[in-house]
């Protein structure tokens, strides 16, 4: 099959999908209203809850939720082929994941800006908020491992990567500086700054990985890269956000949007064929790189890309604090995610278009990928002309770089430039993954602070510095130790599991609240792909336990398995508990907005 007609079918089922189904759930099924004043504006502070431009949002939005998940999780599902991948990440974010991304911004800006938890708390109850407190928390831990994971598997023993992906942080450190401190609200000059050092870093490189005394000062083993990326978003958390966190992001965005558009015009020039079959023979399982069937663990594995619980962190957080109308939500929430499917489509066609035999010996252990009796065709000639070590490097961080190298360097004029390519997949898969880690580094220590802090209610003074470095601490060691301990063969799905159950747990609780506002009749929209994901989710994490952990005696993945999978049970028996008592309401009464509801509540 030519990628060409994928991406094709892709984009426009996306469009469609829009503009019928994203605006009658708007418009029908939620019944946004201009006239109800959004939290941006009636809780205006300056510094939290600001009323943005929608396209300035949108941007901020989809910079926040686009972290490594769309670009990895197709990559390593390309292991059953193309079509399984294709269809869940089509079918999957137009009737879950954009679904997900926009009940819930809708559910936060109703309620003020507030958190999931908090959501729950007011629609369901206190235990059912309580309990979803403890799994976000826990899930953030997870996804952090997770996305990290990739990138320790990209960059050991790469001068040239990490040299790379290590400017970054200079480079934004030196934007934040210059535009907050030298010239503030100069973006223009700040946009410049970043991308002329980025393009002289990537020229650097191979001079850096050919000299041997500046190439043993970026060429690290994986236990190594393992603290280093922990010890990064311990700074970032414990730094002020706009010295490292916020230029990151300004600087993630333009690479991110510019990267995937260049990758679509790249396949519409050069039409390559996807090498990888439709179906490949470990749909019943027994693949070398997941661990399981294509049911359930392609809904697990493509998290990010069709349907994923860490946008509801997101749209639950800055994202309600910041939209000036609720006819926005449509635009932001569905639409953001739309783009993510097609990242997702972008990442999975990247892997495919490489030989399968090739795929394979990127993405395997070098124990496992002896096990297929396959011999790689073009990865020695292509090891070459990137300048790298390709073989056994699994995570899906460097097959996608190869992918993306290959296109690039069949355009006619950039014949030869492979390796460079390839260097800038690496970093602009970095900078997707450590956007992601920085950020929700913070957002879990924030977290963390509120916890502890009503037992210690000194640890939740936002500027009390112990009490951010101690609970920034805690946190980063939390994942950094998973990251130390584990692979991509046991992380990823568990992470994949946990942020598929944190989605189905926030389709339930704003299910929840569409029927308590009387909008029983639509509340399909929500309940149908939160309910298809109960058994799927519930199923991945007992098989991850039996199959996978407690074989290898790994008890600490069977004890966050099953303690994971407890709570979020017990938060859907509450919100069902919930949903037969308000069914039961006959009589509907005004709130204070002169609407209809089966029960006025406090946002």
């Amino acid at each position: 099959m030519n990628a060409v007609t994928l991406v094709f079918v892709a984009l426009c089922v996306f469009a469609i999908a829009y503009r019928f189904y994203g605006l009658f759930i708007a418009n029908h099924v939620l019944g946004v209203k201009d006239a109800r004043v959004t939290p941006a504006v009636a809780l205006a502070d300056g510094h939290d809850y600001h009323k943005t431009n929608k396209y300035v949002l949108f941007g901020h939005h989809f910079a926040a939720i686009a972290a490594a998940g769309p670009l990895l999780g197709p990559v390593l599902a390309a292991q059953f082929g193309y079509l399984p991948g294709a269809l869940w990440i089509i079918i999957g974010a137009v009737l879950a994941g954009a679904v997900h991304d926009m009940v819930v911004l809708f559910a936060s800006v109703r309620h003020k800006g507030k958190s999931l938890s908090l959501i729950a708390e007011h629609e369901i109850g206190k235990a059912a908020g309580t309990l979803a407190s403890f799994a976000v928390l826990f899930i953030l831990i997870l996804t952090l491992a997770g996305l990290s994971i990739a990138v320790v598997n990209a960059l050991f023993e790469s001068a040239w990567g990490t040299f790379t992906v290590a400017c970054t942080i200079p480079i934004a450190l030196l934007m934040g500086l210059y535009l907050y401190k030298v010239r503030p609200g100069d973006v223009l000059g700040a946009s410049v700054i970043g991308v002329v050092l980025l393009f002289l870093a990537l020229l650097a490189g191979p001079h850096v990985a050919a000299d041997p005394a500046l190439a043993r000062w970026f060429t690290f083993p994986k236990s190594t890269i393992a603290l280093l990326i922990p010890a990064y978003g311990f700074a970032a958390s414990v730094l002020p956000v706009w010295v490292l966190l916020c230029p990151r992001d300004y600087l993630s965005t333009y690479l991110k949007l510019g990267t995937i558009l260049m990758l679509v015009a790249g396949i519409f020039v050069v039409h390559p064929q996807l090498e990888m079959p439709a179906v490949t023979q470990w749909v019943g399982g027994g693949g070398p790189i997941i661990p399981g069937k294509v049911f359930p663990f392609i809904f697990i594995t493509i998290a990010c890309g069709a349907l994923s619980g860490f946008h509801a962190v997101i749209g639950t957080g800055t994202t309600p604090k910041m939209i000036g109308s609720e006819r926005e939500i449509a635009f932001v929430g569905y639409g953001a995610m739309l783009v993510e499917g097609v990242v997702a489509i972008m990442a999975l066609v990247a892997a495919c278009v490489l030989v399968p035999a090739d795929y394979f010996a990127i993405n395997s252990a070098a124990p496992a990928f002896a096990k297929l009796g396959m011999v790689p065709v073009h990865l020695p000639e292509l090891a070459q002309e990137v300048g790298e070590k390709l073989q056994g490097r699994p995570g899906g961080a460097v097959s996608l770089a190869v992918g993306m190298a290959y296109i690039f360097s069949a355009v006619p004029f950039m014949k030869g430039l492979a390796s460079y390519w390839y260097h800038f997949a690496i970093m602009f898969e970095a900078v997707f993954i450590l956007t992601a880690v920085d950020t929700g580094t913070r957002v879990g220590r924030y977290m963390l602070q509120e916890m502890l802090g009503k037992v210690f209610p000194k640890l939740d003074e936002k500027k009390w510095m112990p009490g951010i470095v101690l609970t920034s601490l805690l946190f980063t060691g939390a994942w950094g130790y998973l990251v130390y301990t584990g692979d991509i063969a046991t992380i990823w799905p568990l992470f994949g599991m946990s942020n598929q159950l944190l989605a189905t747990s926030a389709l339930i609780i704003c299910t929840t609240m569409l029927i308590r506002m009387g909008k029983a009749r639509y509340a399909w929209v929500s309940a149908v792909p939160g309910i298809f994901m109960i058994p799927v989710t519930m199923t991945a994490g007992y098989l991850n336990v039996v199959n996978n952990y407690w074989p290898k005696q790994d008890w600490l993945k069977v004890g966050l398995s099953v303690t994971l999978m407890i709570l979020m049970a017990l938060v859907f028996l509450e919100a069902f508990r919930k949903w037969f008592e308000l069914l039961q309401v006959k009589a509907l009464v005004k709130d204070k907005y002169g609407e209809l509801v089966v029960v006025d509540v406090e946002e």
